[in-house]
């Protein structure tokens, strides 16, 4: 089984060591194609004004000045085109990406991609800073836990169009509760999201997004509610994101218009 890895976190990530450690318990022939820089929260965006720069680092591995999804389609279109991957694995990323953080994610876009190119595809996740003021994931849990769970995804089967969306808890790996199939979250983004203004030494200002530390109360059964129960997360996504409920009330409205 030839897999592909990518994130959204750079080609030096401590989270991709981790991943290429999680990749290596299921097959030999691991691919690393990741961006050359940060990336995170650039949602699913393509490069489309500026050329696409390749780095090849090492055995295996490459460096993609651009978005993970166009490292993804990179891998499957250009390096890996005689022989297309027949797993992405994205992540494994720097904090959870639940809730509302499904739609900035690159790492989530990663995955995304993958699956909108016909590959079974996996996003994972550490999460940290629940409950303490635990500032360093604790990747050991990722690396104990996924290798597991992408086996039974595996097994299980990629249904046309969907990804799964996996987050581990902060916690260390014999700490965790269980492992929770979960619906996407909600957070109050209003109330958790700061923007902040600074000076520089010239006068102008300049801005920083600042989540606040404040603890929502999640539904149980969400995402979000796992990471509070200390519970790995598992989180199918569907690419279509059409709302089929409203459509019909929709279609009550607009039928019969000419």
């Amino acid at each position: 089984m030839r897999i592909l890895l990518t994130n959204d976190d750079g080609i030096h990530a401590p989270g991709l060591v981790a991943l290429e450690a999680i990749a290596r318990a299921l097959s030999d022939d691991v691919v690393v194609i990741a961006p050359e820089t940060d990336q995170s929260g650039v949602s699913h965006s393509l490069s489309l004004s500026d050329p696409l720069r390749v780095r090849h680092i090492g055995e295996g591995r490459y460096a993609v000045r651009g978005t993970p999804t166009d490292c993804v389609l990179m891998g499957v279109q250009h390096i890996l085109k005689d022989k297309k991957p027949d797993l992405v694995l994205s992540g494994v990323n720097r904090g959870q990406n639940i809730a509302e953080d499904v739609t900035y994610s690159g790492t989530i876009a990663g995955a995304m991609e993958g699956t909108l190119l016909g590959i079974p595809s996996v996003a994972l996740s550490q999460g940290y800073g629940f409950g303490s003021d635990n500032r360093k994931p604790r990747w050991r849990c990722a690396e104990t836990h996924a290798p597991g769970i992408i086996r039974k995804l595996l097994a299980h089967g990629f249904a046309k169009g969907v990804l799964f969306n996996v987050n581990f808890p902060d916690c260390e790996p014999e700490e965790v509760v269980g492992i929770s199939t979960t619906i996407q979250g909600r957070r109050d983004v209003a109330a958790l999201m700061d923007v902040v203004e600074r000076e520089d030494y010239r006068g102008n200002l300049y801005y920083w997004l600042a989540p606040r530390r404040e603890r929502p109360t999640p539904l149980e059964g969400t995402d979000l509610w796992a990471m509070y129960q200390k519970r790995i997360s598992v989180t199918p996504l569907k690419l279509d994101l059409t709302d089929v409920a409203a459509l019909e009330r929709l279609a009550e409205v607009f039928d019969g218009i000419k």
